[in-house]
């Protein structure tokens, strides 16, 4: 993965391009696991799963997203997690998305009212941003997938 460097609002980090060089195949167990209450072992393994088949469906539009701030961790998005981007796809309302805005990457939840858009952080500390017809505003991609270790 080659890592990119862009402005950024803070709450990005760093970007890297997908590179698929081998599949990427682990065991898939074939019973649902309880949260709740053990359930007793099952040696049924279903096959196997390519995690790159799973997780990327656009490999030539599909970025790694390192993230820097913590604008968006009521939407389980914390710092140093990877986003999956994918910049084939549209977004559309409710959407969490890499925005452009004056120049600068941020992550945000889209939000589409009467045909006004906003960006909004998932994080009550931080404020939501209007789009204006003055601001310099695009799309970078959507955010299909967030990896992070759990605590």
């Amino acid at each position: 993965m080659k890592t990119h460097k862009m402005k950024t609002d803070g709450s990005i980090k760093e970007i890297f391009r997908f590179e698929k060089r081998t599949k990427l195949k682990r065991i898939l167990v074939g019973a649902n696991i309880s949260a709740g209450f053990p359930s007793p072992a099952q040696d049924y393994i279903e096959g196997s799963l390519d995690l790159n088949e799973f997780l990327i469906h656009h490999p030539a539009a599909t970025f790694f997203v390192r993230v820097d701030g913590v604008s968006m961790i009521n939407a389980g998005i914390y710092p140093d997690d990877i986003l999956i981007v994918d910049r084939a796809l549209e977004p559309y309302n409710n959407k969490i998305i890499i925005a452009v805005l004056d120049g600068e990457l941020t992550v945000k939840r889209l939000k589409i009212e009467n045909n006004i858009w906003s960006l909004l952080p998932e994080n009550p500390q931080f404020p939501t941003i209007e789009i204006t017809e003055d601001m310099d505003f695009h799309v970078w991609g959507v955010v299909t997938y967030a990896i992070h270790k759990m605590k």
